[in-house]
Parts: structure tokens; sequence; C-alpha cells
């Protein structure tokens, strides 16, 4: 029933956002038009491919924090688990988290760590976010009228969570708590935080040019204002409605329409890059199915073989099963298997011409 409930909110959210932006673009769509077909077709590749590349290093810092824990997952299998949670993400945010979590449990339910421990793992990462969207929080001042203190006091609360979160990793490491054990060294925090760093870089860099292309007239520390609220309102059940909701939002003195489009060309490239992810990852699982299936049968050949073979030995009197055993499985010559079995040469010889090619040979 939850699940249920969190699809119908999210249908819901989006239809909802939809309507709303419809009525905001009334009267307006000659200048939503002309800002959609104002970025070229390069520009918005190369943005896919900044959307690619930011969740390929989360995807990476995720793979840190998932091995810290001590767990066997392949790189490849963890790869894939994020690419189809990368692609339900454009959803919603908690949905992508579910569906990351339970593809990576599914694919590899005994080298991952179980499902509080996976929990664990997005803790890091979530924290080193929220502590550089505390560090640029100022941008934000201006677009949403707040008071001043308020990103100081972000920025305070972040140092003291963190300090908190590896105070929990060091005396903690069980259930939940085992996700935290990146947190254990220095080495892994700066990991995480460098890898974390280039995810976020690279969706700046996509909103700064893609705003720019539609003629919005920004900085990059708009481009930030516009990356953090569009990380908050996703956390909220509006769909592919996210990236017009942040623009107008944020942006909204700009042009309604003009911020609008840039925003539902940031959906577009979002959601291009989630998809040749996700197409990778669907493409490399039906890869693995084909080789799997191009085994099964040899393995059953090797098997059959097997057994007719040890049908024909059991078949055989015992002295001469001895004698065949020690001669093809065994490697020895006639004097080797003489002195081997306690037998004249002589007679090893003599059986030995009595025998027929092996029919497995």
């Amino acid at each position: 029933m939850p699940h249920l409930t969190r699809r119908a909110l999210t249908i819901v959210g989006t239809l909802a956002a939809a309507a709303v932006l419809v009525v905001v673009l009334v009267g307006k769509s000659d200048s939503f038009t002309v800002a959609l077909h104002a970025a070229p077709l390069w520009l918005l590749a190369l943005a896919a491919a900044l959307q690619l590349l930011a969740l390929l290093a989360r995807t990476e810092a995720w793979r840190a924090c998932v091995g810290a824990t001590g767990a066997s997952v392949s790189r490849r299998l963890l790869y894939r688990a994020s690419g189809v949670g990368s692609l339900v993400s454009q959803i919603n945010g908690q949905l992508g988290v579910a569906a990351r979590i339970a593809t990576l449990r599914r694919t590899s339910p005994r080298g991952s760590p179980r499902v509080p421990a996976l929990l664990g793992a997005e803790v890091p990462i979530l924290a080193t976010e929220a502590t550089l969207a505390a560090l640029t929080s100022f941008t934000l001042v201006g677009p949403l009228g707040l008071p001043w203190w308020l990103p100081v006091a972000c920025v305070a609360a972040m140092l003291l969570a963190g300090t908190g979160l590896s105070a929990l990793a060091r005396a903690r490491r069980r259930g939940l708590f085992a996700g935290l054990a990146v947190l254990r060294s220095l080495a892994g925090r700066r990991r995480v935080v460098a890898l974390v760093l280039v995810a976020v870089l690279a969706q700046i860099a996509r909103n700064y040019l893609v705003l720019r292309s539609t003629g919005v007239g920004v900085s990059v520390l708009d481009s930030i204002a516009v990356l953090i609220a569009m990380v908050t309102i996703s956390q909220l059940p509006l769909g592919p409605g996210v990236g017009a909701a942040a623009t107008v939002l944020i942006l909204g003195t700009h042009g309604v329409a003009t911020v609008a489009a840039a925003g539902v060309l940031l959906t577009a490239t979002g959601t291009a890059g989630a998809l040749c992810f996700a197409g990778w990852a669907g493409i490399d699982w039906l890869g693995e199915g084909r080789l799997k299936a191009q085994r099964t049968p040899r393995r059953r050949s090797a098997r059959s073989t097997a057994l007719g073979i040890r049908a024909v030995l059991g078949a055989l009197p015992a002295g001469d099963r001895r004698m065949i055993e020690v001669a093809y499985f065994g490697g020895l010559d006639q004097a080797a298997m003489a002195r081997a079995l306690y037998l004249p040469l002589a007679l090893t010889g003599r059986r030995a011409r009595l025998w027929p090619a092996p029919a497995w040979g």
C-alpha cells in the first residue's frame, strides 16, 4: 500500500505541476517556443553527457561506500543497479534510491550488504551533497529573500552533523550504521567528497550551458542556486516537472516563459543522460544472459561425458579398471604402472596392448 500511495502521489504531483506550468505560460507560448529552439543540438548533447558524467561519479562514490562495508559485489553489478535507479529517479528521488537498492539485492543477494547497510551507505553521499549545498546556500538569499544568517546556520548545522556521523561510524558497526564505514578513514572521506564534487560541478556546468543557451543571462552562482532548488524539489512527487519548477522559482524574474523552457531542457537532458546509463545497464544484463545460455549446454555436455566415463569404468573388472586409472588419469608409463600395481612388466604391457582406444578420447 505505501508503494501504491507513493505512485499515486507522484502521478498527481506530475499532473498538478504540468497544469500550473500551462497556466503560467498562457499567452506566452511564443516566447516559450523560441527559447526551446534556441539551444543547438550539440549543446544539448553536451549537457546530456555532463549529466551522464555526474551519474557515473556519484555511482563511483556509492561503490566506495558499499565497498567499505566489506561487501564483495562487483563494480559491474553495482553500476547496473545504479543505472536502473538513475532512470527511476527522474520520476522521484526516493523511488530512485529504492530501485537502486532493490536491483542490487536482486542481482547480487550474497555479495551485497543487507538493506539497512545499503540505506546507510547513502548517508555519506547525501551528507556531502548537503554540506556543499550549505556552503553555497548564500546563492538563495537574493532569489528567495532569505535572511543573511540562514546560510551561516546551515553550514554550522552540516559541520555538526558531519562530526556526529563520523563519531557514529566509529562507535556503531552493525545494521544501518554499517553503511557509514567509509567515514572511518580519512582516505574514504576524501574519496567520497572528491567524487561527489565532480558530480556537482558537472551538474552546475550543465545548468549554466542550458540556461545561457536559451537566452537567460545567468551567472555560475545562479546555476548553483538552480541546482540546489532542483535537488530539493526532486524529493517532492512532482515527476518531470522538477526542472521547470526550480528554474521558475529561482529565475522567474528573467522571464517565466524563457526560464520555464530552460527548465524543460534541463529535464530533457537529465533524462537523456539517465536513459544512456540505464540503456547500458539493460544491454549489459541481456549480454550476460546470453553468455549464461551459451555456457549451459557446454556444462551439460561435460557432465554427460563424465557420467559416461564413470559408467564404462564401473563395468570393468577391478584390476583392469585400476590399470586404466593409473595409465590414462595418472599419466604413468608401463614400467611405472608395473611398480605402482606390483605386477610383472610383461603382464602390464600385454594388457595395455589389448585396450581399445577410449571412446571418450
